[in-house]
């Protein structure tokens, strides 16, 4: 039996009646060679130019699937100010709903 992450927060948020959903996303520790093998700026509405793609993989996570908000980590207070800059790209909602879509596409197939 394969279980839906996708789907099972959409069931979890009606179930509690939440009206907003906060997340979590991994961005540094073991995980920096996840943003060198995925580029998550197509995400983004043109003009992204000179946001990293931690910064891109931070604002689109408020989308997938959507939460008011993230919880984040850090001991550098660096670290926090590039993700608060990339609060003022904006998401491509369009590609993201393309991308939701392939992913229950191929879950279901």
């Amino acid at each position: 039996m394969s279980i839906d992450l996708l789907d099972t927060t959409t069931v979890l948020r009606n179930a509690w009646r939440a009206g907003e959903t906060w997340g979590m996303s991994p961005f540094g520790g073991g995980n920096g060679t996840v943003w060198e093998d995925f580029d998550p700026r197509p995400f983004l509405r043109p003009p992204h130019d000179g946001l990293s793609r931690v910064q891109a993989a931070f604002r689109t996570a408020f989308h997938l699937p959507s939460a008011a908000a993230l919880a984040v980590g850090t001991d550098n207070p660096g670290h926090l100010a590039e993700l608060v800059m990339a609060l003022g790209a904006e998401v491509d909602t369009t590609a993201v709903s393309q991308y939701l879509r392939a992913l229950h596409g191929r879950r279901h197939s």
